[in-house]
C-alpha cells in the first residue's frame, strides 16, 4: 500500500481529480499480497467435504480411510465441534447456522468434515476417503411450499419455516388510496436468486497459539473489526488477542461480510495443531455454499388517480433465505432496505409486508452491490411504473415526469420513513433521454414494427440509500454502524490515514489520500492510507452498502478539520498572534490584516513536535468516529434500447445511456469505473445469470459453465453522464456510487426488453431475459389455430 505517484498527478490537487490508481501498480506488476499468498513455516492446508445433497439424515461418519493416507494431520467434523462447543455460530441476521453438520445437512455444499494435511493435494484426496451415510430427506425449494403447514420442518430448533415477518407504511392509509383509485395496476415479478461471484473466492490463515492466546488471521473480509468480535467470542480469546488482516481483495461485492464455516474451521484446526493453518476456497464451494442475493418474489400494486398520480403503493414480498438467515444487514429492518420501493416517486402513502422463509438452499443473502435489498426494491418499482404507464396509454418517461418528487420538496420524507436529502430527478431523465436520442429511437422503434423488426426502450429512474447508517436505527449484531478515521501528521508534513473501512478494488488508497490532501492542501503523494488490519486501524464496520465515502470519507474529512483547529493554534502561536487573526486555505495559515504572512502545513506540523504552545499536547494527529445523521441518496436514470429477434428470442442492446448523481466525486476516473463494473453486473442479472435448483434442492449454478459471467464480448457499451447534487450533511457533499448501476440497471433492460414486445400484448418476463423465455413470450403471444 501506499506506491509513489506520478510527479504530475502530485501536484494536482485532491478532490475532483482523476489521479491514477496507486494501488494498481503492484497489481500490474503482480505484487499484490492475497491470503493465498500468505505461507509461514509448518503452514498445514485444508479442504472442506460438501454435501452432495439438499436435506438427508447424517447416519454417520467414517474418516478411518482418510487417517492412513500420509500427510493427513486431522479430520474435524461437526462431532468434535460439538463437543467444544462450537457447532453453532452466530449470522449477522441475528440467527445461529451450523459450523459443520451434526445431525442432517440442510443444502447441498453444506460443509460435512474438514480435512487438513500437509499440502492442499493430499487435504483433497483425502476428502474422497471419508465415508458418510446419508438418509436421503424430502428436500424443500419452494418456499410457497414451505410455508404450508404439512410441511417439513427445515430447521429441528424452529417453530415453523418462517423466518420472519416485518411489515411497514400506514396499511389503513394505504387500503384508503386504493378504494379511492381511478386504476390500479398490479404486478408480479420474480427477482431471482444470483451470487456476486467475485474473483478472489474466500480464504482464510490462521496462525494460533494457545499458550500465548493469540491469533493472527488473514481473512478475505469486508469487515475486519466485526469479524474479529464474532471469533473473539466464539474461541473463547480475548477481543485483543485476536488479530484480523484483511490484505488485498480480489472482489467481493457483499459477499465477504457474512462469517462462513470455512473461517471457524481453519482457526480452530490451528489451535488443535499449533501450527497455522490455511484454507482456500474453490470455485464451486464459493458458488454453492456461500452467500447469495435477491431471491424475491414480490407483488406490488400501484394506485393512480385519473391524472396518472400515484397516490398510493402496496407490495407483498416472500423471501427465500435457504437454510440459515444469514443476511448480512442492519437487525432493525427484517427485509433489508426494501421499504425504499416508492423509488424516486411522490407517493403519499404506502404499505410492504414481508415473510422471510427457510427452505434447503444455501443461505445468506447478501447485499450484492446494493445497501440490503435496494435492488430489488428499484427493480420493482421501475417494472410497476412501466406497466402502468402502458396500461394507462401514457408514455413511461412522462408518467415517471407527473410524479417525481420535486427539487424543492427535500428534504423529502417518504411514506415509509426515509429523509431523502437533495435531488434533482427530473433533470436526470430529461439528460439521460437527451442524451439517449428518445424520440429519434421512438421513431426507429414504430417505423421497425412496421416491417417486422422489435426495437424497445426501456428506462429506470432509481433512488439508491448509501451511507448506513445513523446508529439510532442502523447496526449488525448490536454493534452500531458507525465508521472510523485517524490521522497522523509528521514533523516533516507527511501523511498515515487508518481506515475502518475495508477496500475491496474500489480505489481506497487513491481516493482517501485525496480527500486528505483537498482538505490539508498537501500533495496526494504525501498521504499514506492503510486499512485492513484491526491492530493498526481504528475499529469500523467496514465496507458494504455503498458505505465508504459516505462514512469513512466523512470521518477522514472530520479529522483533517480537527488537526487544521489545533494547527491553527500552533501558526498563531508561531506568528505571535490571536487564534482569531489567522485564516486558513488548504494548504496555509496567513495573517487576515497580512496575506502574504503565513504559516504552511509543514511549518505547523513541524512545530506540533518541536516548538508547541506552552501547555499544548505535542503531536498532530487524531481520530474522529462518525456516525452519520442520515443516509444519503444517489440517483440516476438509465435508458436501453434493444433489439429482440423475433425468430429465436436473441436480444441486443443497441444503446444504454447512463445518468449517475452520486454527489460530489472524489475521483471522477474511479467513479466511472465503479459504475461500468456495476452496470456490467446489472446486465449479467438482466440476461444470463441464473441459480436454479431441482425437486431434490440440486443447484444448476455451481460452476461458470452453468453460472455465466459476461466477458467483453457480451457486455454492452456503456455511455456516462453525471450530474450533481451535494448532499447537504455529509461533510464534502459526497453520496457514494458503488452499488448505483447494479441497482438501476436490471429494470432498465428488462423494460427495454419489454417494450419491444408490448405490442404483441407482453407485459412482464422475469429475470434472467434469456432466448428461450422470450422466445416464449413471443410465440405465446401469437393466435393459436383452432384445434382441429
Amino acid at each position: 500500500m501506499g506506491a509513489v505517484m506520478a510527479p504530475e498527478a502530485a501536484r494536482k490537487p485532491g478532490i475532483g481529480y482523476s489521479l491514477p490508481r496507486r494501488e494498481d501498480d503492484r497489481f500490474i506488476r503482480g505484487q499484490g499480497t492475497f491470503v493465498a499468498d500468505v505461507t509461514a513455516p509448518r503452514m498445514a492446508h485444508m479442504a472442506v467435504l460438501r454435501s452432495p445433497l439438499a436435506r438427508a439424515r447424517i447416519r454417520s461418519i467414517n474418516a478411518a480411510r482418510a487417517f492412513t493416507l500420509p500427510g493427513v494431520l486431522v479430520v474435524i467434523t461437526g462431532e468434535l465441534l460439538a463437543r467444544r462447543n462450537l457447532a453453532w455460530m452466530p449470522t449477522l441476521s441475528g440467527d445461529v447456522q451450523s459450523v459443520l453438520a451434526v445431525d442432517e445437512v440442510r443444502f447441498q455444499g453444506q460443509e460435512v468434515a474438514c480435512v487438513v494435511a500437509e499440502d492442499p493435494y493430499t487435504a483433497h484426496d483425502a476428502l474422497q476417503l471419508i465415508e458418510v451415510d446419508y438418509e436421503p430427506l424430502p428436500a424443500l425449494v419452494d418456499p410457497t411450499e414451505a410455508l404450508s403447514p404439512d410441511a417439513p420442518l427445515v430447521r429441528a430448533d424452529k417453530p415453523d419455516n418462517r423466518c420472519y415477518e416485518w411489515e411497514t407504511g400506514d396499511l389503513e392509509a394505504t387500503d384508503h388510496a386504493f378504494q379511492e383509485a381511478a386504476h390500479v395496476t398490479t404486478l408480479d415479478t420474480y427477482y431471482p436468486r444470483c451470487h456476486p461471484a467475485p474473483l478472489e473466492c474466500c480464504a482464510c490463515f490462521a496462525d494460533v497459539d494457545p499458550d500465548e492466546g493469540r491469533a493472527r488471521i488473514y481473512l478475505t473480509s469486508q469487515a475486519p473489526h466485526a469479524h474479529r468480535t464474532i471469533l473473539a467470542q466464539l474461541m473463547g480469546l480475548p477481543e485483543q488477542q485476536v488479530q484480523i488482516i484483511s490484505p488485498d481483495i480480489g472482489g467481493a461485492f457483499g459477499n465477504k461480510v457474512p462469517l462462513y464455516p470455512g473461517y471457524v474451521v481453519t482457526v480452530v484446526a490451528s489451535f488443535l495443531l499449533r501450527r497455522p493453518v490455511r484454507w482456500i476456497e474453490d470455485r464451486t464451494g464459493n458458488l454453492l455454499s456461500t452467500g447469495f442475493a435477491r431471491d424475491y418474489r414480490m407483488h406490488g400494486e400501484l394506485a393512480l388517480d385519473a391524472g396518472g398520480r400515484m397516490i398510493g403503493l402496496r407490495v407483498r414480498l416472500l423471501s427465500d433465505h435457504g437454510a440459515f438467515f444469514a443476511d448480512a444487514q442492519p437487525s432493525k429492518f427484517r427485509a433489508g432496505l426494501f421499504h425504499i420501493v416508492t423509488g424516486s416517486y411522490d407517493i403519499p402513502v404506502a404499505h410492504i409486508s414481508a415473510t422471510g422463509v427457510y427452505t434447503n438452499k444455501a443461505p445468506g443473502g447478501v447485499a450484492y452491490r446494493c445497501s440490503f435489498r435496494v435492488t430489488e426494491a428499484s427493480y420493482l418499482i421501475e417494472r410497476l411504473v412501466t406497466t402502468a404507464a402502458y396500461e394507462l396509454g401514457i408514455d413511461p418517461a412522462e408518467l415517471r415526469r407527473r410524479n417525481f418528487i420535486l427539487p424543492d420538496q427535500f428534504p423529502y420524507r417518504s411514506a415509509t420513513g426515509f429523509s431523502y436529502d437533495s435531488g434533482d430527478y427530473r433533470a436526470a431523465l430529461d439528460l439521460a433521454l437527451e442524451k439517449a436520442g428518445y424520440e429519434e429511437l421512438r421513431k426507429e422503434q414504430e417505423e421497425g414494427r412496421r416491417k417486422g423488426r422489435l426495437v424497445g426502450v426501456g428506462m429506470s429512474s432509481f433512488t439508491e440509500v448509501a451511507g448506513a447508517g445513523p446508529s439510532k436505527d442502523y447496526d449488525l449484531i448490536g454493534i452500531k454502524m458507525f465508521d472510523s478515521a485517524e490521522l497522523a501528521i509528521g514533523p516533516t508534513g507527511k501523511a498515515i490515514l487508518k481506515l475502518g473501512v475495508q477496500s475491496q478494488g474500489q480505489g481506497h488508497e487513491t481516493t482517501f489520500a485525496q480527500i486528505v490532501a483537498h482538505e490539508l492542501g498537501i500533495s496526494p503523494a504525501d498521504v499514506i492510507v492503510h486499512h485492513g488490519d484491526t491492530d493498526n486501524s481504528p475499529y469500523g464496520l467496514g465496507t458494504f452498502g455503498s458505505r465508504s465515502t459516505p462514512t469513512g470519507g466523512a470521518a477522514t474529512a472530520v479529522v483533517c478539520r480537527r488537526l487544521v483547529d489545533k494547527a491553527k493554534k500552533i501558526a498563531a502561536y508561531l506568528m505571535e498572534v490571536d487564534d482569531d487573526d489567522v485564516a486558513w486555505e488548504p494548504g496555509r495559515f496567513y495573517l487576515r490584516s497580512a496575506e502574504d504572512r503565513e504559516v504552511t502545513i509543514q511549518e505547523a506540523a513541524a512545530a506540533a513536535y518541536t516548538n508547541p504552545p506552552d501547555g499544548m499536547e505535542p503531536g498532530l494527529d487524531a481520530v474522529s468516529y462518525y456516525d452519520p445523521p442520515q443516509l444519503t441518496f444517489p440517483f440516476g436514470t438509465y435508458v436501453a434500447a434493444v433489439e429482440v429477434n423475433p425468430e429465436t428470442g436473441e436480444w441486443k442492446v443497441l444503446k444504454f445511456v447512463a445518468v449517475d448523481d452520486c454527489g460530489v466525486r472524489i475521483n471522477p476516473m474511479i467513479v466511472d469505473g465503479q459504475i461500468m463494473g456495476g452496470l456490467t453486473e446489472g446486465y449479467a442479472i438482466a440476461a444470463m445469470q441464473r441459480i436454479d435448483f431441482d425437486a431434490q434442492g440440486a443447484s444448476s449454478g455451481s460452476n461458470f459453465e452453468d453460472y455465466l459471467v459476461p466477458t467483453a464480448w457480451e457486455t454492452p457499451r456503456f455511455e456516462l453522464h453525471e450530474m450533481v447534487t451535494p448532499c447537504p450533511h455529509h461533510p464534502l457533499g459526497a453520496k457514494g456510487v458503488g452499488e448505483s448501476p447494479t441497482v438501476g440497471s436490471p429494470a432498465a433492460f428488462v423494460n427495454a426488453v419489454v417494450d419491444a414486445l408490448v405490442h404483441l400484448g407482453v407485459r412482464n418476463i422475469d429475470m434472467p431475459l434469456t432466448s428461450d423465455k422470450v422466445w416464449e413470450a413471443i410465440e405465446d403471444s401469437r393466435p393459436r389455430k383452432a384445434a382441429g
